[in-house]
């Protein structure tokens, strides 16, 4: 008998689900189920409804978190992480269009980008997004109303201030050189004066956890003379990423204990690799303001990386954080702000990267072809990715079959160009090539044993040399091409032999497919495969072409790395012929 399931429990109490047979599945049913819930959980619940392969699921969804984004201030700091004021108010635009209610856009006074930023933001139209600004409590022997650092806060016109005040007293001895004393009053009269102005003020408590552990009478003082002076959030912070889940939810639970009723937010760094896991044992324990930031972008190792933890709060423990619309556009948000920040994107990220629901060995693809439940931990498309089935020497016929099935939908397991393309993976990995790289280049391959791909050109010949007295374009390459009946020969300069024979190709190829303009190699890597031989080995060059917002790998192998980069910059004009022309994956 199939089950709808009710989920019954909290964050403090754990979580279970009840289930509810088929032949009741009447609204009473489920208002007993919901009733239940209740008994157990103080939090609102909401009735949802999620139909997955013909069932119908219902449960309770958990009560709504606060979502506080702090990438364009803790997460600029990360090293190689840089905004410009441009890029901030694309950010801010982006967040607020997907629903961020809270964004921390900066430090007034900080630096120049900075003041530049605020004073535009006033003509941004965010709806319901808040702004916060970011800064520090006044000076030590300093009065609130004489703060420069309180002044431009209230200057920059953001309706939230966010301030931070040390909550471990080794701080305040050894960095303030302050007394503990003189440190609450700058906190409780920071706030107070912020409040009075008219400010939402959220409270850092920097350090609060490794202060905990050493005074932890201290720590709490700090939160209490916060919420003396009108703080409307206690942010615990983890700033040095060292504390563990069970220490993270002693320290909330203490916290709520000595001050019931307070909003409480946790602000986790990432120095021990469980910035997500203390993010979630602070939910658990009974935070409600989660801050972080995409891709984990921050300064050492980083910030909780919300990339990770919003999927994991939202859609393994049924929290809100952001509107459902915005689920299936996580893994292209945080690829766009990777973007925006001139970053690398990691694409070993759980959920949002391309390796996250990539599969490799022959007895997994088979399973997960069968029932994507066997492999993968939710549906890719949830958060906007996809599966992907990788092709190397341990790929297996299902592996082979899938990849096929994208160009021949009506192929069959058993069609003997399966098996072809199998043994030819095979045979050119045991050469050096690796296709897990180069997509472009097993794409190509497989249409070619379909019967579906000619090369639109040819190349007769090419020659490439370089002086390194002829200054910054030091190379030169000649081509001779053939499209149908015409010939062209023609010579292209280029900084590298391997970027003038990219530029001699493109200038030979452009009367014919002008479209070519629009692709642009944008990243080149070689690897020596058998350091051995010396200057004998064998190279693997792979370059990555960009079209529009799509991105390829080619491949190329040989003892010459020109033949090899050759190789693998003709992939990847093929493709982008391909796709200019309407040829598509």
């Amino acid at each position: 008998m199939s089950s709808n399931l009710c989920y019954l429990g909290n964050h403090s109490l754990g979580t279970g689900w009840v289930g509810v047979s088929s032949v009741h599945r009447s609204m009473a049913a489920v208002e007993s189920c919901t009733r239940a819930a209740l008994l157990y959980s103080s939090l609102p619940c909401i009735i949802i409804r999620q139909k997955k392969e013909g069932k119908l699921r219902m449960g309770v969804r958990k009560a709504e978190l606060v979502l506080y984004d702090t990438t364009l201030r803790d997460g600029a700091q990360g090293e190689g992480i840089h905004f410009s004021v441009k890029d901030k108010i694309l950010y801010v635009r982006k967040m607020a269009a997907i629903g961020v209610p809270y964004i921390e856009a900066g430090w007034p006074g900080a630096n120049p980008r900075d003041e530049e930023f605020f004073a535009a933001a006033g003509t941004l139209v965010l709806g319901e997004v808040k702004l916060a600004a970011f800064g520090s409590t006044c000076r030590i022997g300093e009065a609130p109303e004489e703060s420069e650092i309180l002044k431009r806060l209230l200057d920059s016109g953001a309706g939230v201030v966010t301030i931070f005040g040390k909550a471990w007293d080794l701080h305040v001895t050894d960095v303030l050189r302050a007394s503990r004393e003189e440190n609450l009053r700058l906190i409780r009269e920071s706030v107070a004066f912020l409040v009075r102005a008219g400010r939402e003020v959220i409270f850092d408590a920097e350090h609060f956890f490794d202060g905990r552990k050493e005074n932890p009478a201290y720590a709490l003082e700090c939160v209490r003379a916060a919420t003396e002076g009108g703080a409307s959030v206690a942010v615990l912070c983890d700033t040095n990423g060292g504390a563990l889940p069970q220490g993270i939810t002693a320290g909330v639970e203490a916290v709520k204990k000595a001050f019931p009723g307070l909003v409480l937010g946790i602000h986790a760094h990432n120095d021990g690799g469980l910035g997500v896991a203390n993010s979630l044992a602070a939910v658990e324990a009974g935070v409600t303001q989660v801050q972080g930031t995409w891709n984990g972008f921050g300064e050492r190792c980083g910030n909780a990386n919300l990339s990770t933890l919003v999927p994991w709060l939202q859609l393994k423990q049924g929290y809100v954080l952001l509107p459902e619309k915005a689920l299936p556009q996580l893994t292209s948000l945080s690829r766009y702000v990777s973007e925006l920040a001139n970053a690398k994107f990691d694409e070993k990220q759980p959920f949002v990267g391309r390796s996250a629901f990539a599969h490799k060995a022959g007895m997994h693809v088979d399973a997960v072809l069968k029932n994507e439940r066997t492999f993968e931990h939710i549906d890719p498309e949830t958060v906007g990715n996809e599966r992907r089935i990788l092709i190397s020497d341990q790929a297996g016929r299902a592996n082979i079959w899938e990849k096929m099935r994208k160009f021949a939908p009506g192929i069959l397991k058993d069609d003997p160009r399966v098996e072809q393309a199998m043994l030819r993976i095979k045979e050119l990995e045991n050469k050096g090539f690796l296709f897990e790289t180069a997509d472009g280049s097993l794409e190509l391959l497989l249409l070619r044993i379909l019967g579906w791909f000619e090369p639109p050109f040819e190349m007769l010949d090419y020659h490439v040399w370089s002086d390194p007295l002829r200054g910054e374009l030091d190379s030169v390459a000649v081509v001779k091409v053939q499209v149908g009946e015409k010939q062209v020969h023609i010579a292209s300069e280029g900084n590298g032999p391997v970027n003038a024979l990219d530029q001699a190709l493109r200038e030979a190829l452009r009367a014919f497919f002008p479209a070519l303009a629009e692709s642009e190699l944008v990243d080149y890597k070689v690897r020596v495969l058998d350091g051995s031989r010396g200057t004998e080995a064998v190279v693997r060059v792979v370059v990555e072409t960009r079209l529009g917002t799509e991105t390829w790998g080619t491949i190329g192998v040989s003892t010459n790395i020109l033949k090899a980069s050759a190789q693998a910059l003709l992939d990847g004009l093929y493709l982008a012929i391909r796709r200019t022309e309407g040829g598509s994956r």
